[in-house]
């Protein structure tokens, strides 16, 4: 059995997307079609693991590089969300862009890495406990979770509207999912903002958005082809993977993670002042110079979500009603 996955032409995936929308009168960009990728699905990942960097080690706090382990918390347990945390063709090992960034991130440093699958409830209980030292699994910045995580932001953070292939849809404001099925994930930055349109959708007197929840990525997707859903909003790139890979969808739309207002960010998280966040800084600086950063994001095909440089608890969504 081959361990790599076949090359998947993305050129019609992104000749779909739109770039994120901040009010109803703005036209979506033309979005550049991307070559041809190859993901390797196997277990076998042949990781970027760099040499230690003495300066940015030096930043750890005492307890933890006498330790000598990284323990990094990845909320992707059932069928994950690739291709940014997921499970490979043995449905054991854990792959994907954020273990991939948290490995090399942790081989900076000089530790070894522990990745740990779990929940994305239980991820953050994790954080909050000292179980994991490091949650790296596609964590949006905002205000409310600035109050108890320090964040060292990774790559930009879109949304992507999911509709089943010809549609016919496009989604560049709320006004445009008034009256639709829109399946979301529990929890996240992205129900928070379907949550937020449905509500203008309700004030507008239009036809209400009904909000579905579904356990598992597989169900989403069945739901999303026999029409029980007209849309989902979840992360850019696992719609882009899922219509690259199926051929059975296609974007309608995305949008900033941040709302109207700005870009949002993605980013390392860790529990508030345990002393961490000026390490993984250093370290994600040192991959960026490196190149490394940019070889890890384009072992995925996310090169077009890349930032320029770390940064530490930069601005993120803000708090509801401020």
């Amino acid at each position: 059995m081959r361990s790599t996955r076949l090359a998947v032409v993305l050129a019609a995936v992104t000749a779909l997307a739109l770039t994120a929308c901040a009010a109803p009168e703005e036209e979506p960009a033309a979005v550049p079609a991307a070559a041809a990728v190859k993901f390797n699905d196997s277990p076998e990942q042949n990781r970027i693991r760099p040499p230690k960097d003495d300066a940015a080690a030096a930043l750890l706090p005492a307890a933890i590089a006498a330790k000598g382990k990284l323990v990094i918390g990845v909320g992707a347990a059932g069928s994950g969300f690739p291709p940014l945390a997921f499970a490979a063709t043995d449905n054991k090992t854990l792959i994907g862009n954020e273990p991939d960034i948290a490995v090399a991130i942790a081989s900076t440093l000089g530790l070894e890495p522990v990745l740990e699958n779990t929940s994305w409830e239980n991820l953050f209980i994790g954080l909050d406990s000292g179980k994991f030292d490091l949650g790296a699994s596609n964590i949006t910045v905002t205000e409310e979770r600035k109050l108890k995580y320090d964040f060292v932001s990774y790559r930009k953070d879109d949304l992507g509207w999911l509709a089943k292939k010809g549609s016919g849809l496009t989604v560049t404001k709320p006004a445009d999912i008034a009256g639709k099925k829109v399946s979301v994930s529990s929890g996240t930055n992205q129900e928070k903002i379907l949550v937020e349109w449905a509500d203008e959708v309700k004030k507008a007197g239009l036809a209400p958005v009904e909000i579905k929840y579904y356990q598992t990525n597989q169900a989403t997707y069945l739901a999303l082809g026999s029409g029980q859903t007209d849309l989902h909003l979840g992360p850019n790139p696992s719609a882009a993977y899922h219509v690259a890979t199926t051929g059975q969808t296609e974007i309608v739309g995305t949008y900033s993670g941040a709302g109207a207002t700005s870009q949002g960010l993605i980013a390392l998280t860790t529990k508030k002042d345990n002393g961490l966040v000026k390490a993984y800084a250093a370290a994600l600086d040192k991959l960026i110079a490196s190149g490394d950063y940019t070889k890890i994001l384009g072992r995925w095909n996310l090169t077009n979500e890349a930032v320029d440089k770390a940064e530490v608890n930069p601005p993120g969504l803000p708090i509801e009603g401020k």
